[in-house]
């Protein structure tokens, strides 16, 4: 039976990696939703649609019938995880893969935690709220948390669970794409879960490339 996979957010560079991962498998069924369809360049027979995640029609004509939605989204992230969950919940869509960013739970420790909080603390206030949505919710999640990312061709990466401590200081896009496309071919994998994401052995007080 055929995997059908949705993907909002199509456009984003991580969201590409995957797309590429997954566009040749015969048992994955892709529909790529992004705001303006134009940025998507997919060489497959992918659906496309073109739409706004807080618009309740086009993401529900995006969600029904889907097994599995990733939302890999930018902008009011605490809205959109609300509007995805209600409607996965209204159209019986169980399996949801949500991006948000590393110290959402202040699990960035030293100085590499004071100084992530300095760039982008603001910002993890909405991605926190998504998160708690997300994980109040009876899905069956995976909230992925990467860290600092790079266009390295790469795809080396190691995981931390919630509650663990988040050392490492980057990874490379492509390697976020292979853990999220890992998930989606084996969707019992982490299920209930928030997850860092980093490249092993490189830790520090901040990326190298600040």
């Amino acid at each position: 039976m055929k995997t059908k996979v949705l993907i909002l957010g199509a456009g984003g560079a991580i969201a590409r990696h995957v797309i590429s991962a997954l566009q040749k498998n015969s048992d994955i069924v892709l529909t790529l939703f992004a705001r303006n369809a134009e940025q998507l360049h997919v060489e497959s027979s992918a659906k496309i649609i073109e739409g706004d995640v807080l618009n309740k029609e086009d993401i529900g004509t995006a969600v029904k019938g889907q097994d599995i939605v990733y939302a890999n989204l930018s902008g009011p992230v605490d809205q959109m995880a609300r509007s995805i969950v209600a409607t996965m919940n209204t159209h019986g869509v169980r399996r949801l893969i949500f991006v948000t960013a590393l110290g959402i739970y202040n699990e960035v420790t030293g100085e590499f935690g004071e100084w992530n909080n300095r760039m982008i603390g603001a910002e993890l206030v909405r991605y926190r709220k998504a998160a708690d949505v997300i994980e109040n919710s009876d899905l069956d999640y995976t909230i992925v948390r990467p860290s600092w990312l790079t266009n390295k061709d790469e795809t080396d990466y190691e995981t931390t669970q919630k509650g663990e401590a988040f050392r490492g200081t980057e990874v490379a896009r492509k390697a976020v794409g292979t853990y999220i496309a890992a998930i989606i071919l084996h969707p019992g994998k982490d299920v209930k879960a928030s997850v860092g994401v980093n490249k092993p052995g490189i830790y520090g007080d901040k990326p190298a490339f600040y």
